[in-house]
């Protein structure tokens, strides 16, 4: 199995933050019905103050190749479109687990 862990510093005041990121929530948790090779689908937004980032997600599939499929399918596509000319940064990593 492969985890997909993504973070996004997004732009706005804190309330245009919030509303992004809880938007952008709601559409990723709705991919594991919509994306065959999606296992699951973790998403966490921050709630500590001190913190620069806004939100986290954890997705779980069963191949590198599988992340690739993922990324690409057209309601990803859709999800992602949520952050346009919001995400200030993004960062990734997948690992095997």
């Amino acid at each position: 199995m492969v985890k997909h862990i993504v973070s996004f510093k997004l732009t706005g005041t804190d309330e245009e933050r919030r509303r992004v990121a809880q938007e952008f929530k709601d559409a990723l948790l709705a991919l594991p019905q919509q994306i065959d090779v999606l296992r699951s689908m973790e998403v966490g937004i921050n709630e500590n103050p001190a913190e620069q980032w806004d939100v986290v997600l954890i997705a779980v599939v069963d191949t590198m190749a599988d992340v690739e499929v993922y990324a690409k399918h057209p309601a990803h596509v859709a999800a992602a479109a949520l952050l346009a000319g919001h995400k200030a940064d993004r960062a990734c990593i997948d690992f095997k687990c």
